[in-house]
């Protein structure tokens, strides 16, 4: 088993990027490798999002339940969940650029299932090949950071990448909603599946391999079982996890909850999800941008103290007006952009600490940081959400109830270390 690491690890060497043949890859710099991670990284929320509002005419085509229709998310989620733990290991052993570009083939094909389903449970068939898929451009793309930059360098690139996918939740569910308006539902996933092509076509021009094969980890279930098991067994691994997984709960509870929220509480049509996902969106861009600007110029503890302020000060403000006062626009709306803008400061800092906990197998611990926030969001789009969403108080009070969590793990993880640092032995 591998042993945690002591506190205060100096940061990794950059690691040098072996150079592709010229006629097959042509590399990008660094603002073009940002933004082509965030766009592997937005299939994710173009998958749950998108089709958020053709709900009703998914379920009046197919025949099909709400309740039916409600768990092609959590089929996609519990898919998702699973195989991205596979998705950093895999990556370890068989290079970062084959993981994606395999991925990509087997979303394509997903995504054109979907759209040729002829029943709700083939479009949960086809739901659960798109999860399989989904998560390794976020999870691979975070290795690949980490094997190309260290410190205040990788931090900011992955504020880059969180600052150009946010776009990704804003535009998904108002060009869901205006193409289900002109079209039906197929069309979303149609517009899916040429957008992935697409994407497919540019990583094999230009996506680098950043782990040549004399560094890479062997594919084998005693080395993975070690792996797995170095890093589960780690406290500060799901303290630093779970700051991230939590702190995500809290923004994608209303989310999940939106097809009842927006209409029953808020009388929003289909074409009207912007009130809801404009603000978060808006958050997490401009909280990114200040993320990119501060970093190296404070410590990581620091910035994360700042954002769970903001965070902390939205989620209680949303539950103190909706025991007062019934929801209404804007103000059921409006603190989702702080609680937002504090969890895209928080993120580039606890992700990168909780990478650095393992740094010969990033990959494998990319796979198990997502793993741990996408079950959590699979069991708040199941279960949570359902449960809540009769009332946005209630809402509210999950929200605030998941930012306090992901507070007591980040203090817990500083004292732990500082625990560490006192008696190294233990």
């Amino acid at each position: 088993m591998f042993p945690t690491p002591p506190p205060n690890l100096p940061p990794d060497p950059v690691t040098p990027v072996p150079l592709p043949p010229a006629h097959k890859i042509a590399l990008l710099s660094g603002g073009g490798l940002a933004t082509l991670l965030a766009a592997l990284s937005m299939l994710g929320p173009f998958s749950i999002d998108a089709y958020l509002p053709a709900f009703p005419n998914i379920q009046a085509t197919l025949g099909a339940s709400a309740i039916e229709v409600q768990q092609t998310i959590t089929a996609y989620m519990l898919a998702f969940a699973v195989m991205v733990l596979w998705h950093g290991a895999l990556s370890d052993a068989f290079g970062r650029r084959n993981v994606i570009l395999a991925a990509l083939v087997v979303f394509a094909v997903g995504t054109f299932g979907c759209a040729a389903s002829h029943s709700v449970h083939y479009l949960w068939v086809f739901r659960i090949m798109q999860g399989v898929s989904a998560g390794a451009g976020v999870v691979v793309g975070r290795a690949i950071i980490r094997d190309l930059y260290s410190g205040a360098s990788a931090a900011r690139l992955l504020s880059l990448v969180t600052m150009i996918f946010s776009i990704a939740p804003a535009i998904a569910p108002v060009l869901g909603g205006w193409i289900v308006k002109l079209f039906d539902w197929r069309a979303i996933f149609l517009a899916l599946l040429a957008y992935t092509i697409a994407l497919g076509v540019f990583c094999y021009k230009h996506l680098p391999e950043t782990v040549p094969p004399d560094q890479r980890q062997p594919f084998n279930p005693r080395f993975l079982a070690r792996s797995y098991r170095a890093i589960f067994s780690s406290p500060l691994f799901h303290m630093k996890a779970g700051v991230t997984s939590l702190n995500f709960a809290g923004l994608f509870l209303f989310i999940a909850a939106a097809p009842v929220m927006l209409p029953v509480h808020l009388g929003l049509g289909p074409d009207q999800y912007g009130w809801l996902f404009i603000p978060c969106v808006s958050g997490i861009f401009l909280g990114a941008l200040a993320a990119n600007r501060i970093a190296g110029k404070m410590s990581f503890a620091r910035q994360i103290g700042i954002g769970f302020g903001f965070q902390l000060a939205a989620a209680s403000a949303n539950v103190l007006y909706h025991a007062v006062l019934p929801p209404a626009l804007p103000w059921t709306v409006l603190p989702m952009f702080f609680y937002t803008f504090g969890t895209s400061i928080i993120a580039p800092g606890a992700t990168l600490l909780a990478l650095d906990l393992f740094p010969h197998i990033r990959g494998t611990v990319a796979s198990c940081q997502s793993f741990a926030a996408t079950l959590l969001a699979a069991l708040v789009a199941g279960v949570i959400a359902p449960f809540l969403s009769h009332s946005v108080l209630w809402l509210a009070i999950g929200q605030l109830g998941f930012a306090l969590g992901a507070l007591a793990l980040w203090l817990m993880s500083r004292y732990y270390r500082r625990m560490l640092s006192r008696h190294p032995g233990a």
